[in-house]
């Protein structure tokens, strides 16, 4: 009984860690997971942890996606990306199932507490460089000041912090005031944040998670919550728009390559536009059982070639989520992934905390949007977001 009292002590503290590092540091994440890993594969109980992991629609969901692409190598020529696609997705079959089966209710609010902390800290960090206080690191700039990981992964996951800010501000009807003032503090330099720094994805999540969170804060008057989102929205993007140079740069930068696509593709949305139609055409000659785990490389060659794209010929990413699943295994293995996100909202819909009920909507929900622009479940930053609050969002926390 000590042990296993002395054993959970040890859990949380390495969770409420992994909370802090998720932002900051691979190298200090990863040191927390192979720890959390080896405790848990040599801490015995296994068929307890067995039954907690089979009883979960939602693992057994993520568990047969993980599988499909294992599956996936009987039909792929190149086994090397595909035993790479399998090593980036490792979260999936490991990590989950062990976090979900550690985790436990009570130590929720210290989990997000210490992300936020962590948030705020890198949110410090953004500011001190853009006021030249700091001199840039890794791939920050004084005009793009993104902190400890690209603009890419950094918005998406501030875009969430906002929202679970957001949500203890407008829905936590037991917030002191102290922390309502933080709270509200926070909110606003984070929005701030968001426009000073260059993810478009992430922008476009944020407005995103904000209608929702309207629709949230408003359930039962859905005409003030249209009135609410069709004011708020335009009000901030045109205001960030003024303000920040950098957020103008980026909104000229998209509507000026859809423009001149024809004329010049060689942009970042020309690009993404130059993906899409090539990755569809790969889908329309493998449409039910796609081309293999590790063969979208060499697919995707051939036909930029064959169409004439020299420019992008090689690429391992199509920076669309959904296009990669597609050409990877088809239809089948695009309804696999989406199981996870049903299984999930379904989940969310049972519990009896409005707070869970409402992230565990909101989380599947922005992942969703976002993946239309970038493979997020294959980036080390957002798919550690996605697993750690999957292991304790959709969590009955049943004693088996």
């Amino acid at each position: 009984m000590k042990e296993q009292f002395f054993l959970n002590k040890v859990y949380q503290f390495l969770l409420v860690s992994l909370a802090f590092f998720l932002p900051l540091t691979v190298f200090g994440a990863n040191i927390i997971i192979v720890l959390i890993v080896l405790i848990w594969l040599f801490s015995g109980n296994y068929k307890l942890k067995y039954r907690k992991i089979i009883s979960s629609k939602f693992l057994i969901a993520s568990g047969l996606f993980y599988l499909l692409h294992v599956v996936g190598l009987i039909w792929t020529s190149d086994l090397r990306w595909g035993f790479e696609i399998l090593h980036k997705m490792w979260y999936f079959i490991l990590l989950l199932p062990v976090l979900y089966t550690i985790v436990q209710k009570k130590y929720i609010k210290y989990y997000i507490s210490a992300f936020l902390v962590a948030m705020s800290f890198s949110e410090l960090v953004s500011y001190l460089i853009w006021f030249e206080i700091v001199p840039p690191f890794k791939m920050a700039s004084v005009a793009n000041p993104v902190p400890f990981m690209s603009h890419v992964s950094y918005n998406p996951i501030l875009a969430f912090a906002i929202y679970i800010v957001g949500h203890e501000i407008f829905l936590n009807k037991d917030l002191g005031k102290f922390k309502f003032f933080m709270y509200s503090f926070f909110a606003t330099t984070m929005t701030f944040n968001m426009f000073i720094t260059g993810g478009r994805a992430g922008q476009l999540m944020f407005f995103a998670m904000l209608g929702i969170l309207v629709f949230q804060s408003f359930k039962t008057d859905k005409i003030k919550s249209l009135i609410i989102i069709s004011i708020l929205i335009p009000g901030i993007f045109f205001t960030a728009y003024q303000f920040s140079s950098l957020f103008e740069k980026r909104v000229k930068e998209a509507i000026n390559d859809v423009v001149t696509y024809e004329i010049n593709s060689k942009t970042s949305v020309g690009k993404r536009i130059d993906y899409m139609v090539n990755s569809i055409d790969i889908i329309k000659k493998n449409p039910f059982i796609g081309v293999g785990t590790g063969d979208f490389p060499n697919e995707f060659l051939k036909i930029s070639i064959l169409n004439d794209n020299r420019d992008f010929i090689r690429t391992a990413n199509p920076h669309n989520m959904y296009n990669l699943i597609l050409i990877q295994l088809g239809l089948l293995g695009l309804i696999s992934f989406l199981s996870i996100f049903y299984y999930q909202i379904k989940q969310s819909f049972l519990s009896s905390s409005e707070f869970m009920r409402d992230v565990g909507v909101t989380l599947p929900l922005l992942f969703l949007l976002i993946m239309f622009g970038e493979s997020y479940l294959l980036g080390h930053y957002t798919t550690l977001l996605y697993i750690f609050f999957s292991s304790f969002i959709y969590n009955d926390f049943r004693e088996y």
